[in-house]
Parts: structure tokens; sequence; C-alpha cells
């Protein structure tokens, strides 16, 4: 017989939480597949503004539940495996998955993580799967002239329907085979009647767009190329999410560029949501259902309805924040795979190449970035500076300068104007160009300067050095806030180091990071502080 353990909290303000969940053996993960006598009960959601941004009462709830460190990927053998994809990228409560697994091995079991912070072990289970049958799937065709491989000839696996238990959020699925292979499948849930403070939009294009699995993506491919080719010839044209991830265990890039955010914000109970790429070019409308959009990673891709909705959102006073460099650069556009709609991203680099050239929207062909005709149309009055390089493999990180010491993202760090923090600056890197558009009061907050050795660029360097800019404006007419951190290693700076050591950034990266959450959850920032220009003190001419 289980022994139940039942908490009443009182709270303030949002009435009761009533908690009850069976207690487990030591050692084993509590999950929500034992939810059946576990709930939670919230009369009222109570949301306020705390020195990291704005909480909400039931994101706190959320991470009391039982954590687990079972979810990381350990001691994983050096033969066989087990991997796979969803048929979705991300679904809703009611909703049902379908898993396509192909594994060397006899058997396998999946165990679904919600990604959070619970009390610093980082997930929480959900769901577990019985013992599956695993079986190696076919090979995975690559289609002649797009070289796009796609594995939409595989059978489905396991069919799973996402119930209440599956609070949003981004999940991991973890696939764990009989021999102890390892990896997994992410999967945004969202839930559409939320209108959360901050959306995370998951950057499922972009880890698309460097999937590798097959021997092709957007940036690498198989077969001779003339020599300093670029972009590579053999290339990928389109690319399927009808395949498994080729890195980051499965989880493409979410581990490295958007987990330690995701953690950050938990652990502080901030009010957030969740959806990806894809939900907002299905669902325009909820960027607008929320005070702020939080771009991560590496979110170079986007599409042309993608952009229109992020207009438009801008437009009702809805804030940005680009985490990571090189936003918005790349012009892709999806269509539908043999799985479903949308599961094909198209992005030719070449609109010459490109099977809409001189048919439709201009706007939906893929020319090499946004900026590039027929589309003709820059980020940089959007994301507010360019893209600018990156730091080379191997480079030692650069470090991140405070160029405006009296702007309200430096408050309580003791920062001054020339201030350094360590190891912030690595891989691409976004710079503000004075003859790209640009919004006019555009305000420099960190000006950081890095060895033109250390770096591959070929925009703007200054006596030795190319320059990594941390910028923000706010909207004339909306007042809407947008911030560029100008380096694709800011989310990464979050993650823990030895804090007695000179060369660890996450102590004043997450300060900042509270500082800047805390001000975009209030409303449209140019209506609390509008940014100042002074680019042309950095950038005269």
């Amino acid at each position: 017989m289980s022994l139940a353990v039942v908490m009443v909290l009182v709270l303030s303000g949002f009435g009761i939480v009533v908690m009850t969940q069976s207690a487990t053996p030591k050692g084993v993960p509590a999950s929500r597949k034992s939810a059946k006598v576990q709930k939670t009960v919230l009369t009222k959601i109570e949301t306020y503004l705390s020195a990291y941004g704005v909480v909400s009462s039931q994101i706190v709830a959320e991470n009391k539940l039982p954590g687990t460190s079972a979810w990381k990927l350990t001691n994983v053998p050096t033969s066989g495996y087990v991997q796979g994809f969803a048929n979705k990228t991300y679904a809703k409560v009611g909703e049902s998955v379908t898993m396509y697994i192909s594994s060397t091995v006899p058997t396998y079991r999946i165990y679904a993580y919600r990604m959070g912070y619970y009390q610093g072990k980082g997930a929480h289970l959900v769901w577990t799967s019985p013992v599956e049958s695993g079986g190696v799937q076919p090979t995975c065709p690559v289609t002649p002239g797009i070289n796009m491989v796609a594995c939409d000839n595989w059978s489905p696996s396991v069919t799973l329907k996402i119930t209440k238990d599956f609070f949003q959020g981004d999940y991991l699925f973890k696939l764990v085979g009989s021999g102890g292979q390892q990896s997994y499948i992410p999967l945004t849930v969202w839930d559409p009647s939320s209108k959360g403070t901050y959306l995370i939009k998951n950057d499922i294009f972009t880890w698309q767009a460097w999937n590798p699995y097959g021997g092709y993506d957007f940036y690498v491919g198989q077969g001779s190329c003339p020599p300093n080719h670029y972009p590579l010839c053999s290339r990928a044209r389109v690319v399927s999410f009808d395949r498994p991830y080729a890195y980051g265990g499965g989880a493409a890039d979410f581990m490295a560029n958007e987990y330690p955010l995701v953690r950050f914000m938990e652990k502080h109970g901030l009010n957030v949501s969740y959806a990806n790429d894809q939900t907002v070019i299905e669902h325009p409308s909820i960027l607008q259902n929320h005070v702020a959009v939080l771009s991560l990673g590496h979110d170079e891709c986007w599409s042309y309805r993608e952009r229109i909705a992020a207009t438009t959102a801008r437009k009702h006073g809805v804030n940005f924040i680009f985490f990571g460099a090189s936003a918005m650069l790349r012009h892709v556009r999806l269509q539908p795979s043999p799985l479903g709609s949308n599961r094909e991203e198209v992005d030719y680099r070449n609109s010459l190449k490109d099977p809409l050239y001189g048919k439709g929207n201009p706007l939906e062909v893929t020319g090499n970035t946004w900026m590039s005709p027929p589309a003709s149309w820059p980020e940089t009055g959007f994301v507010g500076e360019s893209y600018a390089g990156y730091l080379l493999n191997g480079a030692p990180p650069a470090p991140f300068v405070v160029a405006d010491a009296s702007s309200w993202i430096f408050k309580g760090t003791g920062l001054k104007d020339g201030s350094t923090i360590p190891g912030v600056l690595q891989s691409d890197f976004d710079h503000f160009y004075l003859p790209n558009p640009h919004p006019n009061d555009l305000q420099i907050l960190g000006h950081s300067p890095i060895p033109v050795a250390n770096v591959i660029t070929d925009l703007g360097t200054q006596n030795g050095y190319a320059y990594s800019d941390m910028t923000y404006y706010t909207d004339t007419s909306s007042a809407a806030g947008v911030f560029d951190s100008g380096t694709n290693n800011w989310i990464y700076s979050l993650n823990s180091c030895k804090s007695t050591s000179t060369s660890c950034p996450s102590p004043m990266t997450r300060k900042i990071t509270g500082n800047l959450l805390w001000l975009f959850g209030q409303g449209p920032t140019g209506k609390l502080r509008p940014s100042v220009a002074n680019y042309s003190t950095f950038y005269p001419g």
C-alpha cells in the first residue's frame, strides 16, 4: 500500500494549492505517471514583479514538484544506438504524438521529462513508456538535386497522448536502449490559452538547418566542390524534420543555447509560456498574447510568415529579446512532408535557383539572406544591428565590455564604462553597421573588441579589432523594446561555473539577464526606459 503525503499551501492572493503525491523509494525518480494520486489545483494564479522579472505562482508551484537528474545522458556505450524523431515539433493537451524510432538493441523505454529547475535537478519525470520492441529502420534516402535526407520511410513505433500531466514547457523524451544506448527527442508542449508574460520561442528552424543527419544540412554535404566555394555546392536545399537530430544527443541546440535560460527563468518562477518557430507561423497571433517574446539560441532562420507575425506584434507593443547573434539572418520557408504540413524547410541560399523565383510572392524566395533580392528586407531594421562573423574554433572567448554603465541593464552590477565580463563572447557575433538600415534611437550598451586574428568577418574592423555590440531601441510608435545581446554565447554563459574563478561570467550575466527580464516584463519598455541614441559615439561615420 503506497504512502500518500498531502500538503496544503495557502498563498496570499491566489487561494489554495493542494498537492498530493505518492511516496517513492529513494533513488527512484517520482513521475507524473503516478499523477492519478497527485494533482495541483490553483484557484487563482498570482503574478508579481521580482528583481528577476514577473513571477507566476503557477511556475513556482510547478517547480516544487519532485526533480530528478536522471534526464541526463550518462555512460552511453560506444556501440549501438537508439534514436528517433516525432511527427510533431509541438503539441497541446489532447493531441497525440507519434514517434519513429530505430535501434540496434532488442528493447528500449522512453522517459518524458519536463525541463526546468526542480530543486536544481533540472527536470521532472512526467511519463514512462512500457518496454518497447526495437529494430533497425530502413536507410533514409537522399532526394537528388536538393540533397534532402528524409526518414519518412520509417514505420511508426510509439504513439502517446499529451494528457493534462504535460504542463506546458520544453520536453526531452529520453530513449534508453536495453544495452544502455541513449538519446533524446525534443518536443514543445504549448497552451493556446496561455498569456504568460514571457514567450520562449524554441529555435527549431535553425536546429534543423544545422542537422547533419544522413550527411546533409544547409551547411554540409557529401561530394566534392570547388575550393573555397561558399556556400558549399553539395549542401542540402531542403531539410526535413522527418529525421533524428545528429547532434546534442538528439536534442539539437537545446541543451547548449536554450536550456540554461529555461532553467534560469523557471528557477526564479518567472511567468513563462512556450512555443517554437512552427507554432508561430501556424498561430501567428500567439505573439500578441504576451508582453515579451524571447528569441533563444542561434535563431538565424526565419520564414516570411514568422517575420510578419513578429512585425505585427511589435506594432502592438510586444517587446522582443534576441539572446543570440545572427538573428533573423537566413530566409527559409516551409512545405509539407509525407508525415504532415510544414515539415520540410527550404533554403536555396540562391534566389535564382529557387523554384519560386519569378513566381508568386518575392518575399517567399530564399536568397542568401533576408537582405538579398528579391526579398530585400534587411533584418537590421528589426533586430537593430547586423551579423558580423564568428570567432574561430580554438580562439579564446573574448570579454564583454560595458559601453553605457548608466543604463538600466547594468543596475546593481557595480560595472562602469569599460568594465569587462570575461568569457562571454564566443561563436557568432553582431555588430552595429551604420550603412545598414537601423532604428534612429538605437542605444549601444556593450561594445566589445575582438582581435581580428581570432575572427572571420567582413563587416567593420577598427585598429585591428572587430566588435560585438549589445544594442537596445524602443519603437517610436508602439514603445515596444527590442534588445540584441550581440553574441551567440549569452545564454550558455548563464551556466554555473566556479564563482572563485576570474573567468566565470555567470554571476554578472545572470544579474544583467534579470535586469533585462525585469524591464521587458512590464509592458512596452519605451514607456519606462526609452532608449537614448548613442551609436554615433562609437561609430561617428
